[in-house]
């Protein structure tokens, strides 16, 4: 391979040109031909043996000679952009200029490169950091909760109650025809919770175990299934048990009971203290954000399309992978929202386009403000890697891009650089709580859909992305 031209193009595009020499070219063009003349029939030859030049007389002389352009392009291509010391982060868009066995062949290769990146202001920074105050009513509320947790279910004796769990079977029927996905036995239902359409659990309140009966009711217009939508519908009902909760007493004793702590008041306060601690952890993630937000935005650089599209990839990669493991594929998945496979990655977007420019800039740091991860660091990453998965240490070292793991350590500590030079205003608000939003699901089937494709994309702040 001879490195011809390296010229630099707009929007941090590279054109590679570069020659294969004549004797390399040759010797790839007869081995294509041993492994693919076989394939062609020639007449007056058994298939398999017609010569070379019979075969490129009647398919053309080029024939063999892509199948050699193809064959030796990978390590070509490879051996040019070391040469050319360029960063490709894209897939290579090449054109063939000249090829023959005489002379060799040229190619012209077109491919993104990581762009340069021009640092604006990035120490000094001054960012306001907003530690909410924790609110009593969300330590009575996870109190609650810890009362509700240990509460026992009994039997009812008489008619159900709003808040008591009923176990019924059910069967829905639109114009006098059941409709798929209606029907369930033995589904456990707790009343007023908001998980079937309006007016369903309302019905079940104040019939008693045994009782057949039917529930009418009216699903939304805006429903999910087009053809239920806004239709009357018919569920027939058999309640076969209805439970009450019995809360114990928050007390002393119930502290004891649920935690470590000897008093309710203990308890109390762990749970405060616990609120507090994540929301300061929160405050740090936005300051972390905020500055992460305005080293990016004073920072300039060309970047290709190719770094976007391909983190969008892997974002799509990752989502997969999530669904993947309740069970749901993402044609399924897609199907399921009605989207094309182009309309869910364009929802990443804007993802990809932040952290595409986070990791360039404190890449930029890195090498600006020359931070390294220390071995001690890359052990500890390696033992924390291990951990998680439960593997030996040696194995998941046998398994990683040391490389890699050290330049994404060396990232998280240029943020925290970043960090550790700000201007960090600390101010303790009020939390303002939103107004409480019922979402009402429909039948078994339907809810359990929900609860599949509840898992959306979310922009991910993680150190290091």
């Amino acid at each position: 391979m001879k490195l011809i031209s390296c010229e630099k193009l707009e929007k941090s595009m590279v054109e590679l040109q570069f020659s294969i020499d004549a004797e390399t070219f040759k010797s790839a063009v007869n081995a294509a031909f041993k492994r693919e003349g076989k394939k062609y029939a020639i007449p007056g030859f058994r298939k398999g043996k017609a010569p070379k030049a019979m075969i490129e007389k009647m398919y053309g002389k080029d024939l063999f000679q892509y199948d050699a352009v193809n064959d030796l392009f990978p390590e070509n291509y490879e051996a040019a952009v070391k040469e050319a010391n360029i960063d490709v982060v894209g897939r290579p868009d090449a054109e063939v200029v000249s090829m023959s066995e005489e002379e060799g062949a040229t190619l012209k290769v077109k491919v993104a490169v990581k762009p340069e990146v021009e640092l604006g202001e990035y120490a000094g920074l001054t960012v306001n950091k907003d530690v909410k105050t924790v609110d009593e009513a969300d330590v009575d509320a996870e109190i609650k909760r810890m009362q509700d947790r240990n509460g026992r279910l009994l039997t009812r004796e008489g008619a159900a109650e709003n808040g008591d769990t009923v176990d019924i079977d059910f069967e829905g029927f639109v114009d006098g025809k059941a409709f798929d996905g209606g029907k369930a036995e033995h589904y456990s239902l707790v009343l007023g919770s908001g998980s079937f359409i309006p007016g369903f659990e309302e019905q079940v309140v104040g019939h008693a175990a045994g009782e057949n009966f039917d529930v009418n009711v009216k699903f939304p217009e805006e429903y999910q299934a087009e053809e239920l939508a806004g239709k009357d519908a018919t569920f027939k009902i058999k309640l076969h048990e209805v439970k009450y909760k019995e809360l114990p007493e928050l007390d002393d004793d119930f502290a004891k009971d649920v935690s470590e702590y000897d008093t309710l008041d203990e308890l109390k306060d762990s749970i405060r203290n616990g609120i507090q601690a994540n929301h300061e952890k929160q405050a740090d993630q936005k300051v972390e954000n905020d500055l992460i937000d305005q080293v990016v935005s004073n920072m300039k650089a060309e970047i290709p399309d190719a770094m976007i599209d391909s983190r969008i990839e892997e974002l799509v990669q990752d989502f997969h992978y999530r669904i993947s493991q309740q069970g749901l594929k993402l044609e399924q998945y897609l199907q399921y929202m009605g989207m094309t496979m182009d309309q869910f990655k364009e929802q990443f977007r804007e993802q990809a386009d932040k952290q595409v420019k986070m990791r360039l800039a404190m890449e930029a740091i890195v090498a600006k403000e020359s931070i390294e991860a220390t071995e001690e660091e890359f052990e500890a990453e390696i033992k924390r890697i291990a951990d998680a998965y439960q593997m030996e240490a040696d194995k998941v070292k046998s398994l990683v891009d040391a490389a890699a793991v050290k330049k994404d350590l060396a990232v998280n500590k240029a943020i925290d650089f970043v960090k550790s030079k700000a201007n960090i205003v600390t101010a303790a608000v009020e939390e303002k709580k939103p107004a409480k939003k019922t979402t009402r699901k429909t039948t078994k089937k339907a809810a359990a859909k929900k609860e599949e494709a509840k898992e959306e994309p979310k922009e991910e702040e993680s150190k290091g992305e």
